[in-house]
């Protein structure tokens, strides 16, 4: 045993003793934080096999020396364990045997952008973080994060690329399902409780770490476009409330966040900031985030500030390095070790590392520190003791049925009445769009036609502006107004029979028609169709609050401060509502064949 693996000796001992053992190649390898995909069976994949970009396994592990592995792949417990242990063999084969730290986007929602989450791979299903802030309850968060730690230490993931503490405060912003909202006292909270049900009362060989993004505060983008392309690279503040974005991590940096990752966006007009990306700037993370927060933790990079990426069609996604894309990749590098940063998100070229160190550029000094506090993040983990999963245990645990129930329930429990009243009559005949006939036939008699029922149920998502090249693709972004067909079929339907519409809520929506016209509006954050069937016919409450405001015309989003939580002029539903009386009981709609609304 070296002395580095010895659980006895303190951990900053440790760190030392192996740092004085390793190479400048061995110690840049930590500062990257390569993307891997995993075959269906659990095998390593060693050359690009879909449209993003993912490092080849051996070659990173074996060669370029890098011990981050963000997993990209929804792969079956079993072989993901598999792949898993084979990861560790291979390190530990290494010179110093230094063991892998394995990485995650959630992977417990309906979210299906590959660039900010991963398909589940058979975990529990819950709302997204947006249902947990219509909640706003601590307590339920905490659970959900406790199920998260169990089914990720299972297959070995042991660092959370997440929370998102950020506040939704542009309405058209595509990245708002993944935040707890736009209230900041309930965001600060539930980032808070996350972390500590990811950790637990102190990190250890049983905890998830996580990491807190996006530092120090995505949300407020400009024209509500996103910093994962060109058009979307600036912050703005108009309501002057950079400070309440970013003082709204403190409580998760105070629950002991192991890691941060600020975001790409360039803020405008922030007096003391260099109007560079986060990343790129000293008196963001140097500054407010280590120096004015004490945090010493692993600050890690968005995804891609270094290198362009080549995509499938022959177009060039360039690298998020916005205000120093005149830099080159070994520039980048440079500027944002000056700033604070650790590691390097999404990307595997620790030679450029290398090569700054040995032309003078770089002391060997600043990479020892960043490489220390990885070191130092594996070995509070427990990995150098022991970095194995068992493989029985990840198939019994990921997917369990509790772990299911619980996630059914909170999906149930974050819906939001919006207006209208429930519940529906069982048996009555009911006319469906958007849900699968088969389920909903479990709780009414499904008809083909509205005109021969007795109500109909609609689910729909959040109106965007579909972009038709990837990446782009990915995200919704653009107008939150329903399309012209929408518009004209939903309000003819209802004027047909009475109709129950329940849209998933992705970002903010603006649904003028829905509420004139609908018997019932409903939102969801990632619910099964059972799950919506289960409120809309009394077998479970919508307990929620809007998490975010609905703004009541394109007009009213297009004047709103970007920086401002809420706040449109004259909202159609605003921040807290709910048509739910919780100490009344609720009408009823329907009650069988042939009866209307009242």
């Amino acid at each position: 045993m070296f002395p580095y693996q010895d659980p006895a000796r303190p951990a900053d001992d440790r760190v030392r003793d192996l740092l004085a053992r390793m190479t400048l190649p061995e110690k840049a390898g930590l500062l990257f934080h390569a993307p891997v995909a995993v075959t269906p069976d659990g095998g390593f994949v060693e050359e690009q096999a879909g449209p993003l970009p993912t490092a080849p396994t051996t070659e990173v592990l074996r060669d370029r020396h890098v011990r981050c592995l963000s997993l990209m792949a929804p792969v079956p417990a079993g072989p993901l364990a598999r792949w898993h242990n084979e990861i560790q063999r291979l390190a530990a084969g290494s010179r110093l045997g230094i063991p892998v730290l394995v990485s995650s986007d959630p992977r417990h929602s309906a979210n299906e952008n590959p660039l900010t989450s991963v398909p589940s791979g058979g975990c529990s299903r819950w709302p997204e973080p947006l249902g947990f802030g219509a909640l706003a309850d601590d307590d339920t968060v905490r659970s959900f994060a406790e199920v998260v730690r169990a089914e990720y230490t299972a297959v070995g993931i042991r660092l959370a690329l997440h929370p998102m503490a950020d506040l939704a405060s542009e309405p058209r912003w595509c990245r708002t399902a993944g935040t707890f909202g736009a209230d900041p006292d309930v965001v600060a909270r539930l980032a808070a409780a996350y972390v500590e049900g990811l950790q637990g009362r102190e990190l250890g060989p049983e905890s998830v770490a996580a990491m807190v993004k996006h530092w120090p505060g995505a949300g407020p983008q400009a024209g509500g476009e996103d910093a994962h392309f060109p058009g979307g690279k600036d912050q703005v503040y108009p309501d002057g409330r950079y400070a309440q974005h970013r003082e709204v991590f403190r409580p998760a940096l105070r629950a002991g966040a192991a890691a941060v990752m600020p975001y790409y966006g360039r803020p405008v007009g922030v007096p003391g900031l260099a109007g560079v990306g986060f990343a790129f700037d000293r008196e963001v993370i140097a500054g407010q985030l280590r120096r004015d927060e004490s945090f010493d933790g692993l600050v890690c990079t968005d995804f891609g500030l270094l290198t362009d990426v080549t995509l499938p069609d022959g177009s060039v996604w360039p690298a998020r390095a916005w205000g120093a894309e005149h830099l080159d990749v070994a520039g980048r590098v440079l500027r944002l070790l000056d700033a604070g940063v650790d590691q390097f998100g999404g990307e595997w070229c620790p030679d450029v590392v290398v090569g700054l160190v040995e032309s003078g550029r770089v002391p060997e000094a600043r990479i020892d520190e960043s490489a220390g506090r990885v070191l130092a993040l594996m070995v509070r983990l427990g990995l150098f003791e022991n970095p194995y999963v068992d493989e029985a245990h990840a198939v019994a645990t990921v997917g369990r049925a509790d772990f299911t129930a619980a996630g059914a329930d909170a999906q149930r429990r974050s819906m939001v009445l919006l207006s209208g009243s429930l519940p529906l009559e069982p048996g009555i005949r009911l006319y469906v769009e958007g849900i699968d006939p088969e389920v909903a036939g479990r709780y009414a008699s499904i008809v083909d036609s509205p005109t021969e029922a007795d109500a109909a149920l609609v689910r729909i998502g959040t109106p965007y502006e579909p972009r038709h090249r990837l990446p782009d693709a990915f995200f919704h972004q653009g107008r939150l107004d329903l399309p012209e067909d929408r518009r004209e079929h939903l309000p003819a339907l209802a004027a047909t029979v009475p109709t129950i519409v329940d849209v998933f809520l992705d970002r903010a929506a603006v649904l003028p028609e829905l509420a004139e016209h609908a018997a019932t509006l409903l939102a969801d954050f990632g619910a099964a169709d059972d799950a919506v069937l289960d409120v809309v016919f009394g077998h479970a409450t919508a307990e929620g609050r809007l998490p975010i405001e609905l703004p009541s015309s394109m007009a009213a989003v297009e004047a709103h401060p970007e920086d401002r939580p809420g706040g449109t002029a004259d909202p159609l539903f605003p921040l807290g509502h709910t048509a739910r009386a919780p100490e009344s009981p609720d009408a009823r709609l329907p009650q069988g064949p042939g009866k209307g609304l009242e």
